[in-house]
């Protein structure tokens, strides 16, 4: 096509047509769909040029030296327009190819992480290296901003761990504003790997957190690892756990506690209630309680957390106890102030407003269950140590 393209341009010394410009694009497109390399292309198209050149000049018909000239002028200037068509054919084609992968594999994430289409599920896994009858697990990162399938923290990510892992073993995409990575389950570091990505293209002082849910088998275990890895994002901003990397494994307990969150929101009340009247509200001595034992019960270490006196922290959690009948440094009684602590995380108490409502919705305020020989005192007077 182009050899003959170029024989009519040697002979009247015109530019390429239109139908030899589309015949170009065309033939670009059709090279990329081959997977044939640009380079070789555009090295066939020089080639085909040279040897019109070359026959041209040894035919010894050139009437002068500006006939020659204009004839050279013509091929090499067909020649520079050939090229152009065929990379811009090329390039559009590439361009439709990725776009349509793209939207394949939203589709196959799509299917994947919520169950549906469950038939054709195994056959399009096969191509992005996913072996749904074996055991996977899902990490979910989240972060102040949302992850998009375009951004370019998807890619950097996405990139990174291809590299580090194999693109045939690790599937990273943008859903629903997370970051979510399928592996599988004995890929070892890979979820460890994951988080350190996230944190190093999301910046290590900014907000963001990885859940990882439970390793699940066969083709429905992407959902359910996919869904605990939620939960454990949402169990971590709630209880406003310090780790980066949550997993839903160690989480175990707080989703026991609100399997049943009328009975939490029972004890939340009746343990915690009291604390409502001190001044400034509950907040200041429920916080010191969280900071204590996650401190592991001692006050020093509780006062470094929070940024106060040792003293301070002392003072609070007398007023706990003076308010609620709970010790916090008595093993038994420690317990149950930790359950209403941790609960009431969960839950949201006490709710912001001007009054504080009891936890469960539908059920009477009821007075605070206390431990044998104590009983709380009203928290009529000034709060002066705060």
């Amino acid at each position: 096509m182009f050899v003959q393209a170029l024989e009519g341009i040697s002979r009247a010394r015109r530019p390429l047509s239109a139908k030899e410009r589309r015949d170009l694009h065309d033939a670009g497109a059709d090279a990329a769909e081959r997977g044939m390399p640009l380079r070789e292309l555009i090295k066939g198209c020089l080639g085909e040029t040279g040897r019109t050149w070359a026959t041209v000049t040894d035919m010894g018909t050139v009437a002068s030296a500006d006939a020659l000239k204009g004839i050279g002028d013509a091929l090499f200037q067909a020649a520079e327009d050939a090229v152009g068509e065929l990379t811009k054919g090329y390039e559009e084609n590439q361009r439709w190819t990725v776009r349509r992968d793209e939207s394949l594999r939203h589709e196959f994430i799509d299917s994947l992480l919520t169950g549906r289409d469950q038939g054709r599920l195994a056959e399009r896994a096969e191509r992005y290296g996913l072996q749904l009858g074996g055991t996977n697990v899902v990490a979910a990162a989240s972060a102040s901003r949302p992850f998009l399938d375009s951004g370019t923290t998807t890619r950097r990510v996405q990139a990174a761990m291809s590299l580090r892992f194999s693109s045939r073993h690790v599937l990273v995409a943008a859903r629903e504003g997370l970051l979510v990575c399928v592996v599988p389950h004995d890929l070892d570091g890979a979820p460890e790997e994951f988080a350190r990505q996230v944190g190093e293209v999301v910046g290590r002082s900014s907000s963001w957190r990885v859940g990882l849910g439970q390793p699940q088998p066969g083709p429905g275990g992407a959902v359910r690892s996919f869904e605990q890895a939620r939960n454990a994002l949402d169990l971590a901003e709630r209880l406003d756990l310090g780790e980066r990397l949550v997993k839903a494994a160690d989480l175990l307990v707080y989703q026991v506690l609100q399997r049943d969150s009328a009975a939490l929101g029972e004890l939340v009340t009746a343990v915690l209630e009291p604390l409502l009247g001190a001044r400034g509200g509950a907040g200041r001595l429920t916080d010191t309680l969280a900071a204590y034992f996650a401190c592991g019960r001692v006050t020093t270490s509780t006062a470094q957390a929070l940024g106060i006196g040792v003293r301070t922290v002392t003072y609070r959690l007398d007023r706990v106890r003076e308010l609620t009948g709970y010790r916090a440094d008595d093993p038994a009684q420690a317990f149950t102030l930790q359950v209403a602590v941790l609960g009431a995380r969960l839950l949201g108490w006490p709710r912001p407003g001007p009054a504080a409502a009891p936890v469960v919705a539908g059920h009477r305020q009821t007075a605070a269950v206390q431990p044998a020989g104590r009983t709380p005192v009203h928290d009529a007077e000034s709060d002066r140590r705060w």
